[in-house]
């Protein structure tokens, strides 16, 4: 059975910075491009990033750029999102995905982000 199980969020301020993880299990983690993605309130499901298997390719949405940076542990099979200078628009549940852009089979419960002073 795939599992993902995100972690990490919280309430930050803006400007502030998270951490997030998910742990990978039930499947060949390092066989699949991992994404994340991100639904804020309202509004549907937006794209944030993916890194290929060997974490030698990463992507992200344009508004993503320069401030948030996907990377994986492959041995440890979790996933990880390192977001920096986080804005009040960042604000929303954020969701571990198997597979690439648009390709997701699975996603995880998600892990809320609030970033609001």
């Amino acid at each position: 059975e795939v599992q993902l199980v995100e972690s990490g969020g919280g309430l930050v301020q803006p400007g502030g910075s998270l951490r997030l993880s998910c742990a990978a299990s039930g499947f060949t983690f390092d066989d699949y491009t991992m994404s994340w993605v991100r639904q804020a309130p309202g509004k549907g499901l937006e794209w944030v990033s993916s890194i290929t298997w060997n974490g030698g390719i990463s992507t992200y949405a344009e508004s993503m750029k320069g401030r948030f940076t996907i990377s994986r542990d492959n041995a440890k099979n979790t996933l990880y999102l390192q977001m920096n200078s986080l804005k009040s628009e960042d604000t929303a549940v954020y969701y571990c995905a198997k597979g690439s852009y648009k390709e997701y089979d699975y996603w995880g419960q998600g892990t809320q982000v609030t970033v609001s002073s």
